[in-house]
């Protein structure tokens, strides 16, 4: 039985004023380098079927597709704005094919103003993150443009991504941040221990991406052998041959958990994250509609404490084999920024 739109809960995302869908879609699959090509038409359906069932809170950036990603969501969200609350982010893009990172002023009016509002067709841009903290700039030259886009109305509220504790505390202090998005699953726990104290201290909420393990929860070791060429995937080091055979006793045993509890292994990550806190919005990414009303049904998972820490000792540290991200260099573990003294003696 389907959740009627009515009973999606909406949760508050910091304590400025956001408020948004219990759970959020993360739109970057339905672009490329996640897989083979989605066609539009399909890919909107989906974007308007969220919308519909209440699932309002569109994750997307500038660097999926790269830019693609940003046309589609608006397109798909035309004459339904005032429905939705649009989160995009800026601060990756590829020279020659490497990553590179900025947060200098300039490029962050340029990534909002020029760009990112354009290709959304939107005045506003509601959740902005800087998608990964350039460690050359002091995080307060960054948050300083972005609350100069506040100011203008460019954008409502201010978001980081992949930021260590130290790090939020020093954006805070310019501008207060409303969400914190980082990875964060069953299987991916290494924020637990400093940066949500250090959140909820600041009254920042917490948006888990990949909260399904990068769809290792969902379709389980069948996963591996479907990704196709071309999908980050499969250079995620927990994906490869040596880590997998290990990572795959992971699922089995979350598996055995959620066919006593009668509901699927997504559903049971899903709502093991949603049980982490009031302060969390979950944005699993999907390209197909069963998969989204799935999605949509783990909010009525309940789960005991002591069902909590059994699904905890199924992924504990010790037993993951593999880093979570294929770049961890660029991760919260690596995000501090020189001091801001050392950009004014400059």
């Amino acid at each position: 039985m389907e959740t009627p739109a009515s009973e999606v809960p909406r949760v508050k995302l910091g304590s400025q004023g956001l408020e948004v869908s219990r759970i959020g879609l993360g739109c970057r699959g339905m672009s490329p380098n996640h897989g083979p090509p989605k066609p539009e038409p399909e890919m909107i359906k989906l974007i308007q079927h969220a919308i519909d069932r209440g699932v309002t809170f569109l994750d997307t950036s500038d660097q999926y597709g790269p830019h693609i990603n940003e046309l589609l969501i608006g397109k798909a969200i035309k004459g339904m704005r005032e429905k939705v609350q649009i989160a995009s982010k800026f601060g990756i893009s590829l020279k020659e094919g490497k990553m590179d990172i900025c947060g200098e002023p300039e490029y962050v009016r340029a990534s909002c103003c020029k760009a990112s509002l354009k290709r959304l067709d939107i005045d506003c841009v509601d959740l902005y993150y800087v998608h990964r903290i350039d460690i050359r700039v002091p995080i307060e030259i960054t948050m300083g443009e972005l609350k100069k886009l506040v100011e203008e109305g460019k954008i409502k509220y201010i978001g980081l991504s992949e930021a260590c504790a130290a790090t939020i505390r020093r954006a805070h202090a310019v501008h207060p941040i409303t969400a914190v998005q980082m990875e964060w699953s069953l299987w991916t726990r290494d924020l637990e221990e400093e940066i949500v104290p250090t959140c909820r201290e600041l009254g920042i909420s917490i948006v888990p991406y990949s909260p399904l393990g990068r769809g290792f929860f969902s379709a389980g070791p069948e996963l591996i052998e479907s990704l196709a060429e071309g999908d980050f995937r499969k250079h995620v080091p927990r994906f490869k041959p040596e880590n997998f055979e290990q990572n795959k006793q992971i699922y089995e045993q979350v598996k055995e958990i959620a066919s006593r509890k009668g509901c699927t292994t997504a559903q049971l990550a899903l709502a093991w994250i949603l049980h982490k806190g009031d302060d969390i919005c979950p944005i699993p990414g999907t390209t197909k509609i069963d998969n989204l009303n799935e999605n949509i049904e783990a909010i009525s998972v309940k789960l005991t404490t002591d069902e909590m820490m059994q699904l905890e000792s199924c992924a504990a540290e010790d037993t993951v084999k593999g880093e979570r991200h294929a770049f961890m260099w660029a991760t919260w573990i690596n995000s501090e920024t020189p001091p801001l003294s050392s950009w004014i003696d400059e």
